[in-house]
């Protein structure tokens, strides 16, 4: 069934018709159409809320109510006609009613207007995507806890900086970190979540109505937390969306550091990772080829995340109080910042839940390096030497060593008291990475007992006990 009805909602006061260029201007139906869940939910609370203070009979409630879930069927069946010059989805569905109720469906907008409904039906969108990309990212955590706390965790690997060896890690540890970084996402996301939960309906065009609305109860309907204060604030605000974006764009951002990680370690050059095939591609000339391209891809989302937030931030700058038709465009900035990240945290999880590190490869290179330079530095100290004559101490040591070309470890005795003469016959269960991450000691390090620790934390939190 289609809506045949196609005056605006402001017909009475313009009688021109706008051009076919105009009217396709003036649409927002290509992005707002994904709102309409949300728009038939806080239609039926409104109307609800209209019954319970008078403004509703119980029979044009009730006309309205079914009229509504039939028009969201046939929106969902993909049976409802959407013409353009109803400008958006909103004005399709309440169009779409008159047409098959008549005079109740007349009634529905009374005490709305466009502002707050559209306000309305963006911050319970809005809710649901801050809800879903915490879910998003708990999934991929799962999938990392679960490398990590897996017998390959216990692996000791490089820790790099500046893409330089240095210090042994357990695997484990390694992976952890990219938990802890995701983790603040999906806090910022809890976090913004708070200031979305506010229901702007009941402000109207910009200062409320002389009808007794009942606000709270449309809120609680709605299951939103509290009401706007302001209703010139309540119907201009996009503050919780501009967050929204933000908590993408800072999640495409990590999503992007880790990907790039695992490009690189998953190269023939480092070949600490091996990728499941079901994450990679090949090459339609070289057959040899075996490309990441699925991290290539997340790595390029966070581009996505960083132009929407500053293509909304930009849409926003310098309007003035009230609503402004600008607005129309925040769902287009909005919307594919969320489903990116989504996207892209889906295909995230697979890939973490299946690669494996290249144990081999690993243990046959782990003496290149020097990782245990810095332990054998904090060795000295605990025999007395300041940190800063330790340092030049191992520093030389690892200019003869690569001299030798051989690891710490392998070089005499003699050589190292030459060095220094706090150097004692113990120094050798100080060296090699693996005795350097047995002796790891501060809380939040890359031994064992820390990894323990942070698996305990992180199993409990995401409920994997």
């Amino acid at each position: 069934m289609g809506a045949k009805a196609t005056k605006k909602s402001w017909h009475g006061r313009l009688a021109g018709e706008a051009d076919a260029v105009t009217a396709e201007f003036l649409a927002s139906l290509d992005v707002d159409r994904a709102l309409w869940r949300y728009d038939v939910a806080g239609s039926i609370a409104h109307a609800q809320m209209l019954r319970e203070v008078g403004l509703l009979r119980k029979a044009e409630f009730d006309e309205i109510k079914k009229g509504l879930l039939a028009i969201g069927e046939d929106i969902e069946a993909g049976k409802l006609d959407m013409p353009t010059e109803l400008e958006d989805i909103h004005m399709v569905i309440e169009s779409a009613l008159i047409e098959r109720v008549g005079e109740p469906g007349r009634k529905l907008h009374t005490g709305r207007s466009r502002n707050d409904q559209v306000a309305t039906d963006l911050r319970l969108w809005a809710r649901d995507a801050a809800d879903d990309l915490v879910e998003g990212i708990e999934d991929f955590q799962r999938a990392l806890v679960g490398l990590a706390g897996g017998e390959q965790g216990t692996l000791v690997v490089p820790a790099y900086t500046h893409l330089q060896r240095a210090q042994p890690v357990l695997a484990g540890h390694a992976v952890l970190a990219y938990v802890e970084m995701v983790g603040r996402d999906a806090a910022r996301l809890a976090d913004a979540r708070e200031r979305i939960d506010v229901c702007p309906l009941g402000a109207g065009a910009v200062a409320g109505t002389s009808l007794p609305l009942d606000r709270a109860r449309t809120a609680q309907l709605l299951g939103f937390a509290r009401i706007a204060r302001n209703s010139i604030d309540a119907t201009g605000d996009r503050d919780f969306l501009a967050e929204l974006c933000f908590g993408c764009a800072m999640l495409g951002v990590h999503l992007s550091r880790w990907a790039e990680d695992w490009i690189v370690y998953s190269t023939g050059e480092f070949g600490l990772i091996e990728l499941d095939d079901a994450y990679c591609t090949s090459s339609s000339m070289m057959p040899q080829k075996k490309n990441a391209d699925t991290l290539e891809l997340i790595r390029g989302q966070a581009a996505g995340g960083i132009a929407n937030l500053i293509g909304l931030l930009s849409l926003m700058k310098s309007l003035p109080l009230g609503y402004g038709r600008d607005l129309q465009d925040d769902k287009r900035f909005a919307m594919p910042a969320v489903a990116q990240m989504s996207q892209a945290l889906a295909v995230a999880a697979g890939v973490a839940g299946t690669a494996r590190f290249n144990a081999e490869r690993i243990a046959g290179s782990l003496d290149a390096g020097y990782l245990d330079a810095t332990a054998l530095a904090e060795y000295l100290v605990e025999k007395g030497v300041a940190f800063r004559t330790a340092h030049g101490i191992v520093g030389r040591l690892v200019a003869r060593a690569e001299e030798l070309g051989k690891p710490l470890s392998a070089l005499p005795l003699e050589t190292l008291r030459d060095a220094s003469d706090a150097v004692g016959e113990d120094v050798y269960k100080h060296l090699g990475p693996g005795n350097v991450v047995k002796r790891y000691a501060a809380d939040g390090a890359g031994g064992a007992r820390q990894l323990r620790k942070q698996l305990r934390y992180w199993q409990r939190k995401l409920a994997m006990d």
